[in-house]
């Protein structure tokens, strides 16, 4: 019997021995899984605080292509307008020409300014071409961001 009981004893050592060591992986294994946790939650939370300062310029840049194309039209119509009173200066000029009108001094300064306006124009359209453009690429950029963060999703 007391072989036996010691034998017994010795397993019993040997059992709680190997117990104490799967308690001691299982704990490790719980840490890792819990930092695991943390890791995952401060990622997502990132790829969250990115997502939505991605959507704030994506909101930017559409407000921004926005008022680029309304200027754009505004300063077509402009355009239009002045392209009239050109029409309308070239007509009085032939008319001047022909002996019926003001005088040729008349004509001139109403050419240049004229000329004046429509420089004016062309100079502003530019300006607003640039921005559209401009509004355009940064639009292209955000697209090419939101599909990057597709492809991390992902993965």
């Amino acid at each position: 019997l007391k072989e036996e009981n010691a034998s017994l004893r010795s397993k019993i050592n040997k059992l709680q021995t190997f117990s104490e060591t799967q308690a001691d992986k299982m704990r490790k294994l719980e840490k890792k899984l819990e930092e695991n946790k943390i890791k995952e939650e401060k990622e997502a939370q990132d790829l969250e605080a990115m997502v939505q300062h991605v959507e704030q310029n994506l909101q930017l840049m559409t407000k921004r292509a926005v008022k680029a194309e309304n200027s754009a039209a505004k300063l077509k119509q402009e355009n239009a307008l002045l392209q009239v009173q050109l029409k309308n200066y070239k007509t009085e000029n032939e008319a001047l020409r022909s002996g019926q009108s003001a005088s040729l001094a008349m004509v001139k300064q109403n050419a240049d300014l004229a000329l004046q306006n429509l420089l004016t124009v062309i100079t502003n359209s530019r300006s607003s071409i640039k921005q559209l453009v401009s509004g355009a690429e940064s639009l292209q950029l955000v697209a090419d961001l939101l599909k990057s963060i597709d492809r991390v999703s992902e993965l």
